[in-house]
């Protein structure tokens, strides 16, 4: 018995052809089809990853500090792999240009349960015509800080006169003014520096030696997230 064509083809390759531009057509004119995703967007996200201490109050807050240092508004969204364990202010929102915003973390049960437990968040990234997406560990550990952990000598009775004195405690306490002057210092010179405009972009307010690079500001945005941290903690 003699086959017959399947219905809708047709012999030679002026039919194939058809049919393959009928579909190409219906894959770039079908939204079932999507385009070519967008080029990446390098993200500038401070720290990488979050440390909660279940022992540590002030750490069971973290601060996550986005930088857009592109002359067009970038819009942003959080999200976590465990939703009910962390509570984000502000998850969704934008960034304008050449500025940062900080996103408070929040866990919300410190209990053992969940002690070495390891929890990503995810920030999805989308702004002039292009996208990409950073990913941010969280994990949650028993006790205190490193530093606080350390073990302590057991106290030694001293003698009266080896006992130390009020005054050796002045400089201590002016050490810590001195330190906390400079990181006041810092913060502020770290953020006029972020105000500067890029060498690329043409600024007649600005002189031209005073352009900087991004690199430069993103060495800067570093250094402000560890300050924000220390003083947070």
């Amino acid at each position: 018995m003699q086959q017959q064509p399947m219905k809708g083809q047709e012999s030679g390759s002026r039919g194939g052809a058809e049919v393959g531009g009928v579909k190409r057509r219906a894959e770039r004119d079908d939204p079932a089809f999507p385009s070519s995703p967008p080029s990446p967007l390098p993200i500038f996200l401070f720290p990488s990853e979050l440390v909660f201490y279940s022992d540590q109050r002030s750490s069971h807050r973290r601060v996550l500090t986005l930088y857009n240092p592109y002359t067009f508004t970038i819009r942003f969204k959080v999200l976590c792999t465990a939703p009910s364990l962390y509570s984000v202010v502000e998850a969704e929102g934008s960034v304008r240009a050449k500025s940062c915003v900080d996103l408070v973390v929040r866990h919300q049960d410190v209990s053992p349960r969940h002690w070495g437990r390891r929890d990503r968040f995810r920030l999805e990234v989308s702004g002039g015509g292009h996208g990409a997406n950073r990913e941010v560990w969280a994990e949650l550990r028993g006790g205190e800080a490193t530093a606080q952990n350390r073990p302590t000598a057991p106290p030694r009775l001293l003698p009266p006169s080896l006992a130390p004195t009020p005054y050796f405690t002045l400089p201590q306490k002016v050490r810590r003014l001195s330190q906390f002057a400079v990181s006041m210092v810092m913060g502020v010179v770290c953020v006029a520096f972020l105000m500067l405009p890029l060498h690329s972009e043409p600024n007649s307010l600005v002189p031209s030696y005073a352009h900087v690079t991004v690199t430069q500001k993103l060495v800067c945005a570093y250094a402000l997230g560890l300050l924000t941290m220390v003083f947070l903690r």
